[in-house]
């Protein structure tokens, strides 16, 4: 919400809100001048004849304000509709959906677009590393945007180019089944110009199909077929989303050697295969991923491995919504079964109290290496800690608040 936020701003809208708490996005709207108040009421809505209101997946129907917007007959869109509308102000915008890998292919075009003379306007749903923001405004030609498919607003947006990474069933539980969950996808390329995706056998059926009586022409990236270049210094799954990302960038206008040549200083995503310690003496290195699904779970241990290769893998994993947890408990399982240890968290629930199935479901599946933990980050770390040996890895992974035992683990390790 707060880089939408940011962005209406600096395209001249006047723009107040809300937020539980003050945290480091609301520090730097005020800093930008723009109204943000500590919690939720009906006297935070501006007193002004027009308002268009805007809520997250987070707010509830019962929300103060949202009651107070409808009572005075605002016009009130979820984000996925403001998304869209945000977007049809700029003359070519550039979604990019998919199960996987959304964030990190967004971030690689919005910087190769801008290393490149353009002055994209872009939203991504991560934080980017040192010198890239998450937002911009841009000068109104291009904007680039990650393109949510676990709500299904993806389709809301009307795209000169869809990026799609991969399609998986994923999410389908928030959007009435799996088939709805495909639909959306052809809805989400029928609404593109042009249509980009990385081929695969779930993919290519998805997108070879016949739209009133016109056959439909997406253009599949064959990832095998990539040539000798820069981007073969990229590892794993990361390439992929490079290469992808680049491919994008060559359909909009830049040159292929030109996009790849800035890809040497790209600066990463922040939780997505970030190095956060190294010990060289003592041969223990702390990372970090965001995988909380399977296929990317699997990834993530793939890439570690060849990185580190010889060396002990322990994994702290906190599985991100119950749903997906009781939906892949055996993929989830039998990924985890492959590292040395496993320390699995509670359920980042988002929104959802409990459900039947649970952390301690995935600990029994997993077998010996496995061990619940339930407690402080700080003990937890502690816990990390005192069986920690020369040539450890230790990869925090998920996508929930697990990155919160990353400070009290370092700092400990570092004692």
């Amino acid at each position: 919400m707060a880089p939408m936020m940011m962005i209406f701003h600096d395209k001249g809208f006047k723009v107040s809100g809300s937020d539980l708490i003050e945290n480091e996005a609301v520090i730097k709207m005020k800093s930008m001048h723009i109204r943000v108040f500590k919690g939720h009421d009906g006297s935070n809505i501006p007193d002004l004849k027009k308002v268009l209101v805007v809520y997250s997946s987070a707010v509830k129907q019962d929300n103060p304000e949202l009651i107070e917007s409808r009572r005075r007959n605002f016009e009130c869109v979820n984000r996925g509709g403001a998304l869209a509308l945000l977007a049809s102000s700029y003359n070519r915008t550039i979604s990019v959906s998919g199960s996987h890998g959304k964030t990190s292919v967004t971030a690689v075009i919005s910087f190769i677009l801008e290393k490149n003379g353009f002055k994209p306007g872009f939203m991504i749903g991560g934080k980017p590393g040192p010198g890239m923001e998450a937002f911009s405004a841009g000068d109104g030609g291009i904007f680039v945007t990650e393109a949510d498919e676990s709500d299904g607003s993806h389709v809301l947006l009307k795209s000169d180019l869809g990026v799609v990474t991969n399609v998986e069933d994923d999410h389908c539980w928030s959007v009435g089944g799996v088939e709805k969950l495909y639909n959306n996808f052809r809805e989400f390329a029928r609404n593109s110009e042009k249509l980009l995706y990385v081929n695969s056998p779930n993919t290519d059926k998805l997108f070879h199909f016949h739209d009133g009586g016109k056959p439909f022409n997406p253009t599949a990236y064959e990832f095998k077929n990539l040539s000798p270049s820069k981007l073969l210094e990229w590892q794993g799954f990361q390439l992929l989303n490079a290469a992808t990302a680049v491919e994008a960038a060559v359909m909009i206008g830049v040159e292929k050697a030109s996009a790849e040549m800035v890809l040497e200083s790209f600066p990463g995503v922040q939780r997505r295969m970030t190095l956060h310690y190294d010990d060289p003496v003592k041969k223990i290195t702390v990372m970090e991923d965001y995988a909380h699904h399977p296929t990317e779970l699997e990834n993530s241990i793939e890439s570690l491995k060849k990185r580190f290769p010889g060396r002990r893998l322990r994994v702290v994993f906190q599985p991100h919504r119950y749903a997906r947890l009781a939906r892949y408990i055996d993929q989830f399982a039998a990924e985890l079964s492959k590292v040395d240890e496993v320390v699995i968290t509670p359920v980042f629930a988002a929104w959802v109290e409990k459900d039947a199935i649970d952390s301690r479901d995935l600990v029994s599946k997993i077998g010996s290496n496995a061990s619940y933990f339930e407690d402080m980050w700080d003990s937890l770390a502690d816990k990390m800690v005192s069986s920690t040996q020369a040539g450890d890895i230790i990869a925090i992974i998920g996508a929930g608040d697990i990155n919160s035992l990353i400070s009290p683990l370092i700092g400990k390790l570092r004692q």
